[in-house]
């Protein structure tokens, strides 16, 4: 009797054992059906040992209620008698709710897990056609189906089977089960069976022999047509039969459905027909096939209908896998497919895929196949579909390190065991670890885990998906190193010409320069070796990113060869998480970021510095050059450090320029381009600005101290006065000076004159730094006109002379350097000029019209495509500038917001202001931002300024990258760019034309 208030010691002994609702576990032991059981001492140890002991229980009162009355006796005898019985039976209850619901529907099930036979420990395909010998239509299919299911989650459950065993045993099982629908579906169509021959190929993880538990079964359908019958009949018949297969395994019925039978995989997908000739696979594999399908059929495998044709589709494919890694499009294939493929797993779901997110199955999966295919051309031991057998193979080849396969191999099973028993719950296609608190606990416990269950399996989750994201780029990598390094004996390396194979396939253009670098790099047993050793299978991975992992690799080894003996070099390196990462997207997107950190190699510091990519504000940068200068003995040094600054300035924008288009692990692309090109034309005009400031204070000191005898200012013109300079641009100006008070003018225009000579030598001199070079041809008369006037010389002009384009240019008219207050009154100066009261008169419109019309016609360089030119050609730079600053000019007036220099902020006021619809105003932006990031990207990437794409492949591949297209799709950016600026350019007809 228990004492009111007071626990019963059944309660206490149920919480013990795992129970999580004691309450309603004593009224379940409580129901009459039990009574036999009830007083039994290991019944509770049996349900405690289960994954969900109250789940276990209410399974077990289920299926004891579910018996007759004559076979009640039966079952509650062989549970108390048969250990091993009672521990299946109540181990599958305990896990999966879906197979207690057949166990009540079928109450006789039990009995498949009696039997205890050697042969019954690891059934094969003979063993599982003969349970389902018996259907003969899709209900009793699905119920032998799950019958034989049940026997293999007991197996699974218990222990009895480990992971690699269960997966070939569901693959066995599914073999079974496509046979048993073929035969259906023949018996069902006994005209269309002897029309043809039909064989079923089983793909994926079927053919690779280690299905899940809910899984989509793909196959492929070979048909030939039998002795005497038509083709197109015959392929007519088999199409039927193989439609029925699939019906039959895919339907709902009362009994459910078995699995989807997915034929996608096939030639030319879901559009190619369903059943084709061994021939007419070969056609399309030899032509038209892409990577990804060699990659899928090295999987395949004959499993039902006729053997003899299966097998020799089989031989006939089997070729054809193994000489992928020739094909032409392998490397940038390679490429895509390599990159991690997220984006289409919905955000909160994430952290939860067990296949798809980081570090999850696929990780793993996709890497043993990938070096399948690079390295089983030469090798035929690695001609396995099965993931496991497969990474042993690469291990005992030395393809892939010992301890990381070993590593990995753990990982992978422990994921797919998470898989499985996720799954077996309820029977339900899923890859999502659950949220519920309950589901995981049940998780953990089936995977052993009882001290703490949520929490360790958390834990054990996170260790192993770690371990696979860690090691599935070094995976292809480590081994590269192995292959230059010493070994401890017995360890094996890759051969040379392997090593060649893998560096080809990963986008290396000459592999054996890539070795002489690794070996150079890591070979040896210093400190420094053995930190490059470390580092070096993620960079090559980066590098392979790329459009030129060689450049990548070369220059990383310049510049550890330049910086090798400093000691903070590597340690920033290995320690700074995004350093590397950045160096790699650096040094391997082109030639103009690597040039620039060669010559100063120590810039590299910048890389690592969370805030070292941001630009510096021109205020800083002045402040910065001006200070170098006053430091200096004579102008030349002076300069020489002005330009020093502005060199790392520019590698600080190219860099952040370079990752924020390619995006890093730890900062995503930047999604809005024209926030990238704001950022480059802000931050080059500032240092540029910065810069021609320092040469002006040098040339000023050189000669006359700390005063010149004439104010003096630099006016920015074109892109540099409207803060839009790209990394080869020149810097337009205009010069002003006035005389200071006593001071005769012709000494003053003396001495101005003296200044701009000199700053123009000083900037342009020799040295390792890129020169900045001035362009002062937007002046009055231009070439023919004086160098530098005074304020009052450029008001008599503008005022008598000045024409329509003078006051166009004009309009990007803005102080950079110099004495700002005459700066300043240069600007009031301009201002009628650029924005004329009331407008341009129609006479000024025409004008500005036919001078477009003839720079189209006169100055696009000869032979050029006008739809691919960004500066001159169709749509481009010249063709929105023009539009927007014709609005400038007839509305400025009278709109504030037209009054700026910068060409994207006046097109935003055209069109707050009504002057352009909100279409054409983005299609305009569209194509300016297009058009800009073309030049940088061809600046960034030959080191030499260009308004067109490049010719070279690789070249162009690297402008596609830096734009955000994936490898393989230089012709999608080329198609886009016509695109885009052809509607531009029908908008510019329309505002600027007028037609």
């Amino acid at each position: 009797m228990t004492v009111p208030g007071r626990r019963s010691s059944t309660f206490s002994r149920l919480l013990r054992h795992g129970f999580t609702d004691p309450s309603g576990a004593e009224r379940l032991l409580d129901v009459p059906e039990l009574s036999a059981l009830r007083g039994d001492p290991v019944l509770l140890d049996a349900l405690g040992a289960t994954a969900d002991p109250d789940l276990a229980l209410r399974g077990l009162v289920r299926l004891v209620e579910a018996q007759a009355e004559t076979e009640r006796q039966t079952l509650t005898t062989t549970l108390l008698s048969a250990k091993p019985f009672r521990d299946r039976l109540l181990g599958v209850l305990g896990a999966s709710e879906a197979l207690a619901d057949h166990l009540a529907r079928h109450p006789r099930d039990w009995e498949s897990l009696v039997t205890y036979e050697a042969v019954d420990l690891h059934p094969g395909v003979a063993e599982f056609e003969r349970g389902l010998s018996e259907a003969v239509d899709p209900v009793s299919l699905r119920v032998a189906y799950r019958r034989c299911l049940l026997a293999i989650a007991a197996r699974d459950v218990c222990g009895t089977a480990d992971l690699a065993q269960t997966a070939a045993e569901l693959a066995d099982l599914a073999t079974a089960t496509l046979r048993a629908a073929l035969a259906i579906a023949r018996t069902a169509a006994p005209a269309d069976a002897a029309m043809c021959r039909l064989a079923v190929i089983a793909m994926g993880k079927c053919g690779g022999h280690e299905l899940n538990y809910v899984s989509d079964v793909d196959v492929i359908f070979v048909g030939e047509p039998a002795e005497g019958a038509d083709e197109a009949k015959a392929i007519q018949a088999a199409t039927r039969l193989a439609s029925h297969i699939m019906r039959i395994c895919s339907e709902t019925t009362v009994e459910g459905t078995i699995w989807p039978v997915d034929a996608n995989l096939r030639p030319e997908g879901r559009n190619g027909p369903l059943v084709r000739t061994l021939s007419s696979h070969l056609a399309y594999y030899q032509r038209w096939a892409k990577t990804w399908e060699f990659q899928a059929l090295l999987k395949a495998r004959a499993v039902a209908g006729d053997p003899e044709l299966g097998a020799q589709y089989i031989d006939a494919v089997s070729p054809l896998v193994w000489q992928a890694a020739e094909r032409e499009n392998f490397v940038p294939d390679v490429q895509k497919m390599r990159r991690r493929v997220v984006d289409n797993i919905p955000a909160a779901q994430v952290d939860r895929e067990l296949k798809l997110g980081p570090g999850g199955l696929r990780d793993v999966e996709f890497a043993v196949q990938l070096l399948q295919l690079v390295h089983g051309r030469s090798d035929a031991t690695l001609h396995s579909g099965t993931t496991l057998d497969a990474l042993a193979a690469l291990a005992a080849g030395g393809y892939v390190g010992r301890a990381d396969a070993s590593q990995l191999d753990e990982a992978y099973r422990f994921l797919r065991v998470m898989e499985h028993r996720i799954q077996l719950y309820r029977l339900r296609r899923t890859h999502l670890v659950p949220e519920d608190e309950a589901d995981l606990r049940r998780l953990g416990r089936s995977l052993g885990l009882r001290t703490d269950p949520v929490a360790e399996l958390n834990k054990e989750w996170k260790r192993h998906a770690a371990v696979v994201r860690r090691l599935h780029e070094k995976l292809f990598y480590r081994p590269l190193l192995d292959a230059v390094a010493q070994l401890a004996p017995g360890e094996i390396r890759l051969s040379p010409k392997a090593a060649g194979q893998r560096l080809e396939a990963l986008g290396y253009a000459d592999p054996a320069a890539a070795l002489r670098h690794l070996e150079a790099l890591a070979s040896g047993v210093s400190r420094k070796a053995a930190i490059q050793r470390t580092l070096l299978p993620v960079l090559l991975g980066w590098f392979a990113d790329s459009a030129d992992p060689d450049a990548g690799l070369l220059g990383f080894r310049k510049i550890s060869d330049a910086l090798g003996k400093t000691p903070w070099y590597l340690r920033l390196l290995r320690d700074e998480g995004a350093a590397a990462e950045n160096l790699a997207r650096v040094l391997s997107a082109g030639r103009l970021a690597p040039d620039l950190l060669l010559r100063a190699p120590e810039a590299v510091a910048i890389l690592g510095d969370p805030g070292g990519l941001k630009p510096r504000g021109r205020d800083h940068l002045e402040q910065e050059v001006l200070a170098a200068v006053g430091r200096a003995d004579g102008a030349e040094q002076a300069v020489a450090a002005a330009r020093g600054v502005r060199r790392r300035e520019l590698f600080r924008t190219a860099a952040a320029d370079l990752i924020g288009s390619y995006g890093t692990e730890d900062s995503p692309r930047e999604p809005d381009p024209g926030a990238l090109v704001d950022r480059v034309g802000e931050a080059v005009t500032d240092l540029n600005a910065a810069t021609i400031a320092g040469a002006l204070r040098a040339a000023v000191r050189a000669e006359w101290g700390e005063r010149l005898p004439t104010r003096f200012a630099v006016i920015g013109m074109g892109r540099f006065g409207g803060h839009e300079l790209g990394y080869g641009s020149d810097a337009d100006v205009l010069f002003v000076h006035e005389p200071r008070e006593g001071v005769d003018e012709q000494e003053a225009a003396r001495a101005a004159n003296r200044v701009v000579a000199e700053m123009r030598r000083l900037l342009q001199l020799p040295t390792a730094d890129p020169p900045l070079l001035i362009d002062a041809d937007l002046r009055p008369e231009g070439k023919s006109g004086p160098l530098v006037r005074t304020l009052k010389s450029y008001e008599a002009y503008y005022r008598r002379w000045s024409l329509v384009w003078e006051s166009q240019a004009l309009l990007r008219a803005a102080p950079m350097a110099g004495d700002l207050e005459l700066a300043d009154r240069f600007i009031e100066l301009v201002d009628p000029l650029r924005y004329p009261a009331e407008g341009l008169g129609e006479e000024a419109v025409r004008e500005i019209r036919r001078l477009k019309a003839r720079m189209e016609s006169e100055r696009l360089p000869r032979g050029a495509d006008p739809t691919l030119h960004a500066k001159l050609g169709r749509g481009g730079l010249s063709d929105v500038e023009w539009t927007v600053q014709l609005l400038q000019m007839r509305h400025g007036w009278a709109e504030p917001g037209l009054r700026t220099t910068r060409t994207r902020e006046a097109l935003a006021a055209a069109h707050a202001a009504g002057l352009i619809p909100t279409e054409e105003a983005q299609t305009l932006d569209e194509a300016w931002v297009l058009a800009t990031r073309v030049r940088n990207a061809v600046m960034l990437v030959r080191g030499r300024p260009g308004d067109t794409f490049p010719s070279d492949p690789r070249e162009l591949a690297a402008v596609a990258r830096y734009l955000g297209y994936e490898p393989g799709h230089v012709g999608e950016m080329v198609d886009d760019y016509r695109r885009i600026t052809r509607r531009a350019r029908a908008v510019v007809e329309e505002l600027f034309y007028g037609s």
